[in-house]
């Protein structure tokens, strides 16, 4: 007799949606730092291998927005090289979808705002919502300020980049760098995400303490030990 078929999870109702695994990593282990109930799903759109990115976030926000009982939908993203490009790219599909009230450039905190009859709506644009960049950045804030391998980690990438050794494009400047610095680490080569539970990276500095109190006031949360 054949087994009887799980029946699926219910869809969440709070949704974070990210362009990558990285960003679901670095995001988890924030949260499991700071104590913070586990109240929302944190997913990289796309059904294939590695899809997610910007350009899946955006195809999917009309649908997800529409999504029966969703509560609140969080979006972050890598601001890349032209942060207010991207700012207006999310702006212009939630317009479509909708919302009204969008300022023309990102708060410095993150951005959030509720409409009646549609679902909560935040955005952080990676590292944070002021300068060009991507989750590496943000990551990179992390390093202990007294670190001593971080300017030696600077120093080499910036060696091979004049002496034009580096395979990678120089918006990917921020990758080398983090991923050199972890390289050197008591276990090399160790994830972002994980080495934020290791506390190898710093989860309390300033910049992930803004990220988190984003993600608070947008899903509505208090740390679990409160």
């Amino acid at each position: 007799m054949p087994k009887a078929r799980k029946p699926p999870l219910p869809k969440p109702q709070q949704l974070l949606l990210v362009e990558g695994k990285n960003d679901q990593h670095v995001i988890w282990a924030l949260c499991e730092q700071y104590n913070l109930p586990e109240t929302f799903s944190v997913e990289v759109p796309g059904k294939e291998i590695d899809r997610g990115g910007i350009d899946a976030i955006l195809e999917s926000l009309k649908l997800r927005i529409k999504q029966p009982k969703l509560q609140t939908l969080g979006i972050v993203v890598d601001a890349d090289q032209d942060l207010l490009a991207r700012w207006q790219a999310i702006r212009n599909r939630l317009m479509e979808s909708g919302y009204q009230t969008i300022p023309t450039v990102p708060p410095p905190d993150g951005w959030m705002y509720t409409q009646p009859d549609k679902p909560k709506i935040g955005v952080w644009l990676m590292p944070d919502n002021q300068l060009p960049g991507m989750l590496e950045d943000f990551v990179a804030h992390l390093i202990p300020s007294n670190d001593s391998l971080r300017p030696k980690a600077e120093a080499i990438v910036q060696e091979i980049e004049q002496l034009k050794l580096n395979r990678y494009t120089p918006i990917h400047h921020p990758k080398a760098l983090i991923h050199t610095w972890l390289a050197w680490q008591e276990t090399p080569g160790m994830p972002m995400g994980q080495a934020i539970t290791a506390q190898v990276l710093s989860y309390n500095a300033e910049i992930a303490n803004k990220f988190v109190e984003w993600l608070k006031r947008l899903f509505e949360l208090a740390n679990a030990s409160e």
